[in-house]
């Protein structure tokens, strides 16, 4: 029997509110990275048929030009569209404990709240203005040919 080929998948769209503050730093060489961490809402209905919420913490990573655009336009409680994959980390702690941790390495974030609400813009002006989103593209560079044609057909 031929072996199955199964297809390399790794893709996470989540939508939420950043918790606190980004922390932006750079590494040695110079390359920009913000983590921030968001919460994102379930609703449910119990057994008894009531109302319940749930809320998921998520870690996010962010590279590059993307993470220069988070330091600069988020803060705690923006709201975010992330699309990215989903990573795992490990390392020592100072005490020699290993640790690790599953976040998610953004790929595109879309900041959902609007820019500096004027009170003399009037509310069909800021309806109108766009959303803004922006691309880590330094991420294509590691997808083959076709994982990136596949990505361009989807709509991304």
């Amino acid at each position: 029997m031929a072996e199955l080929k199964m297809p390399e998948m790794n893709s996470v769209v989540i939508a939420g509110n950043l918790t606190k503050d980004p922390i932006f730093r750079q590494t040695t060489n110079g390359t920009p990275v913000v983590n921030f961490t968001v919460a994102s809402n379930r609703k449910f209905r119990d057994s008894a048929n009531q109302w319940q919420e749930d809320v998921c913490y998520v870690g996010i990573v962010a590279w590059n030009k993307l993470a220069d655009s988070c330091r600069d336009r988020l803060k705690k409680g923006s709201a975010v569209l992330i699309d990215g994959e989903l990573q795992s980390r490990n390392w020592k702690t100072d005490d020699g404990h290993n640790r690790s941790i599953v976040e998610i390495k953004a790929r595109r974030i879309q900041f959902l709240n609007k820019r500096g609400r004027l009170s003399d813009v009037s509310s069909e002006q800021v309806a109108e203005e766009e959303l803004t989103t922006f691309t880590d593209d330094s991420f294509d560079r590691f997808l083959t040919n076709e994982e990136s044609d596949l990505l361009k057909n989807n709509g991304h």
